[in-house]
Protein backbone atom coordinates (compact mmCIF):
# COMPACT_ATOMS: atom_id res chain seq x y z
CA UNK A 1 0.00 0.00 0.00
CA UNK A 2 1.15 3.94 -1.24
CA UNK A 3 0.80 7.04 0.97
CA UNK A 4 0.94 10.00 -0.33
CA UNK A 5 1.49 12.39 2.08
CA UNK A 6 0.45 16.83 1.35
CA UNK A 7 2.34 18.78 3.52
CA UNK A 8 2.75 22.84 3.41
CA UNK A 9 5.87 23.32 5.92
CA UNK A 10 9.36 22.43 4.87
CA UNK A 11 9.85 20.60 8.31
CA UNK A 12 7.03 18.32 7.54
CA UNK A 13 8.81 17.07 4.48
CA UNK A 14 10.94 15.05 6.81
CA UNK A 15 9.15 14.52 10.06
CA UNK A 16 5.78 13.53 8.57
CA UNK A 17 7.19 9.89 6.90
CA UNK A 18 8.92 9.46 10.19
CA UNK A 19 5.74 10.22 12.69
CA UNK A 20 3.40 8.06 9.85
CA UNK A 21 5.56 5.11 10.62
CA UNK A 22 5.98 5.74 14.49
CA UNK A 23 2.45 6.01 15.15
CA UNK A 24 1.52 3.05 12.50
CA UNK A 25 4.09 0.69 13.97
CA UNK A 26 2.50 1.65 17.93
CA UNK A 27 -0.45 0.96 16.53
CA UNK A 28 0.58 -2.94 15.06
CA UNK A 29 4.49 -3.10 15.05
CA UNK A 30 4.32 -5.79 11.81
CA UNK A 31 2.84 -2.91 9.68
CA UNK A 32 4.23 -2.39 6.38
CA UNK A 33 3.43 0.51 3.91
CA UNK A 34 5.21 2.68 1.30
CA UNK A 35 5.64 6.20 1.98
CA UNK A 36 5.63 8.45 -1.13
CA UNK A 37 8.22 11.24 -0.68
CA UNK A 38 5.93 14.21 0.50
CA UNK A 39 4.27 16.98 -1.88
CA UNK A 40 5.00 20.35 -0.26
CA UNK A 41 2.82 23.28 -1.23
CA UNK A 42 2.76 26.86 0.46
CA UNK A 43 -0.06 27.12 3.19
CA UNK A 44 -1.47 30.38 1.17
CA UNK A 45 -2.31 27.79 -2.25
CA UNK A 46 -2.92 24.99 0.17
CA UNK A 47 -5.97 26.46 1.40
CA UNK A 48 -7.42 27.44 -1.83
CA UNK A 49 -9.55 24.88 -3.60
CA UNK A 50 -7.35 25.17 -7.18
CA UNK A 51 -4.30 24.73 -4.82
CA UNK A 52 -5.50 21.66 -3.04
CA UNK A 53 -7.00 19.97 -6.53
CA UNK A 54 -3.76 20.31 -7.86
CA UNK A 55 -1.69 18.49 -5.13
CA UNK A 56 -4.64 15.86 -4.84
CA UNK A 57 -4.72 15.26 -8.07
CA UNK A 58 -0.73 15.08 -8.33
CA UNK A 59 -0.88 12.66 -5.38
CA UNK A 60 -4.08 10.19 -6.09
CA UNK A 61 -1.66 9.62 -9.37
CA UNK A 62 1.27 8.57 -7.62
CA UNK A 63 -0.60 6.08 -5.12
CA UNK A 64 -2.41 4.29 -7.37
CA UNK A 65 -6.06 2.99 -6.79
CA UNK A 66 -5.14 1.40 -3.47
CA UNK A 67 -3.43 4.28 -2.12
CA UNK A 68 -3.50 6.90 0.65
CA UNK A 69 -3.26 10.52 1.11
CA UNK A 70 -2.65 11.86 3.88
CA UNK A 71 -2.96 16.21 4.31
CA UNK A 72 -1.04 17.86 7.52
CA UNK A 73 -1.23 21.59 7.54
CA UNK A 74 -0.56 23.93 11.08
CA UNK A 75 -3.75 25.83 11.48
CA UNK A 76 -2.27 29.08 12.73
CA UNK A 77 -5.13 31.08 13.43
CA UNK A 78 -7.86 29.43 11.38
CA UNK A 79 -10.20 27.00 13.61
CA UNK A 80 -8.86 23.26 12.44
CA UNK A 81 -13.17 22.23 13.29
CA UNK A 82 -14.05 24.75 10.45
CA UNK A 83 -10.86 24.40 7.72
CA UNK A 84 -10.46 20.77 8.33
CA UNK A 85 -13.81 19.30 7.44
CA UNK A 86 -13.69 22.50 4.46
CA UNK A 87 -10.58 21.13 3.05
CA UNK A 88 -11.34 17.20 3.77
CA UNK A 89 -14.53 17.98 1.21
CA UNK A 90 -13.23 19.68 -1.54
CA UNK A 91 -10.49 16.77 -1.48
CA UNK A 92 -13.13 13.96 -1.52
CA UNK A 93 -14.93 15.97 -3.97
CA UNK A 94 -12.03 15.89 -6.30
CA UNK A 95 -10.79 12.58 -5.88
CA UNK A 96 -13.81 9.97 -4.07
CA UNK A 97 -11.71 7.29 -5.42
CA UNK A 98 -8.82 7.66 -3.03
CA UNK A 99 -9.14 7.46 1.06
CA UNK A 100 -7.66 10.94 1.82
CA UNK A 101 -7.55 12.69 5.49
CA UNK A 102 -7.22 15.87 6.27
CA UNK A 103 -5.14 16.83 9.81
CA UNK A 104 -5.00 20.32 11.08
CA UNK A 105 -2.26 20.74 14.09
CA UNK A 106 -3.56 23.12 16.62
CA UNK A 107 -1.42 26.32 15.78
CA UNK A 108 1.56 24.01 14.54
CA UNK A 109 2.93 20.56 14.64
CA UNK A 110 5.73 21.85 17.35
CA UNK A 111 2.65 22.21 19.93
CA UNK A 112 2.92 18.68 19.94
CA UNK A 113 6.40 18.50 20.92
CA UNK A 114 5.19 20.80 23.62
CA UNK A 115 2.10 18.98 24.78
CA UNK A 116 4.86 15.95 25.35
CA UNK A 117 7.83 17.98 26.27
CA UNK A 118 8.67 15.64 29.21
CA UNK A 119 9.72 12.98 27.05
CA UNK A 120 12.13 15.90 25.24
CA UNK A 121 14.09 16.80 28.45
CA UNK A 122 17.75 16.52 27.56
CA UNK A 123 17.63 16.01 24.38
CA UNK A 124 18.63 18.41 21.18
CA UNK A 125 19.89 20.56 24.30
CA UNK A 126 16.69 21.34 25.76
CA UNK A 127 16.75 21.90 29.15
CA UNK A 128 16.52 18.66 31.63
CA UNK A 129 13.96 19.80 33.46
CA UNK A 130 11.49 20.86 30.44
CA UNK A 131 7.66 21.26 31.58
CA UNK A 132 4.91 21.80 29.64
CA UNK A 133 3.28 24.98 29.19
CA UNK A 134 -0.17 24.84 30.77
CA UNK A 135 -2.30 24.95 27.07
CA UNK A 136 0.73 24.17 25.09
CA UNK A 137 -2.37 24.44 21.67
CA UNK A 138 -2.59 27.96 22.87
CA UNK A 139 0.73 29.42 22.22
CA UNK A 140 0.58 31.02 18.88
CA UNK A 141 4.41 30.65 18.35
CA UNK A 142 5.74 26.87 18.99
CA UNK A 143 8.77 27.40 17.08
CA UNK A 144 9.72 30.30 19.57
CA UNK A 145 8.83 28.63 22.41
CA UNK A 146 11.41 25.85 21.62
CA UNK A 147 13.82 27.98 20.01
CA UNK A 148 14.14 30.40 23.82
CA UNK A 149 14.47 26.77 25.46
CA UNK A 150 17.74 25.63 23.35
CA UNK A 151 21.01 27.47 23.36
CA UNK A 152 21.57 27.18 19.39
CA UNK A 153 18.10 28.20 18.53
CA UNK A 154 14.84 25.84 16.92
CA UNK A 155 15.41 25.02 13.53
CA UNK A 156 12.52 23.69 11.61
CA UNK A 157 14.44 21.82 9.29
CA UNK A 158 17.19 20.08 10.93
CA UNK A 159 14.83 19.77 15.21
CA UNK A 160 11.50 18.85 13.87
CA UNK A 161 12.82 15.78 12.34
CA UNK A 162 14.96 14.76 15.20
CA UNK A 163 12.33 15.99 17.76
CA UNK A 164 9.86 13.92 15.96
CA UNK A 165 11.88 10.68 16.40
CA UNK A 166 11.74 10.92 19.78
CA UNK A 167 8.72 12.47 21.84
CA UNK A 168 6.43 10.21 23.67
CA UNK A 169 3.10 9.54 21.36
CA UNK A 170 0.91 8.35 24.13
CA UNK A 171 1.68 12.14 26.17
CA UNK A 172 1.33 14.21 23.25
CA UNK A 173 -2.00 12.21 22.58
CA UNK A 174 -3.35 15.02 25.13
CA UNK A 175 -3.04 17.62 22.18
CA UNK A 176 -6.87 16.67 20.37
CA UNK A 177 -5.29 17.74 17.43
CA UNK A 178 -2.66 15.04 17.56
CA UNK A 179 -5.21 12.29 19.10
CA UNK A 180 -7.45 13.48 15.61
CA UNK A 181 -3.59 12.83 13.79
CA UNK A 182 -3.29 9.69 15.45
CA UNK A 183 -6.76 7.81 14.76
CA UNK A 184 -6.71 9.44 11.13
CA UNK A 185 -3.67 6.94 10.84
CA UNK A 186 -5.55 3.83 12.47
CA UNK A 187 -8.37 4.78 10.08
CA UNK A 188 -6.66 5.47 6.81
CA UNK A 189 -4.90 2.10 7.41
CA UNK A 190 -7.67 -0.11 9.01
CA UNK A 191 -5.76 -0.83 12.36
CA UNK A 192 -7.10 -1.00 16.25
CA UNK A 193 -6.42 2.59 17.38
CA UNK A 194 -6.15 2.13 21.46
CA UNK A 195 -7.89 4.52 23.39
CA UNK A 196 -6.05 7.37 25.07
Amino acid sequence: MKVGLIVEGHGEVHSLPILLRRVAREMEPGFHFSVLNPFRIPRGQLVKEEGLRRAVEFMARKVGNDGRILILLDADDDLPCQLGPRLLAQARDCRPDRDISVVIAMREYEAWFLTAAESLRGQRKLPVDLTPPSRPEDIRDAKGWLDQRMPDGYSETLHQPALTELFDLAAARRSDSFDKFFREVGRLFGLSIPPR
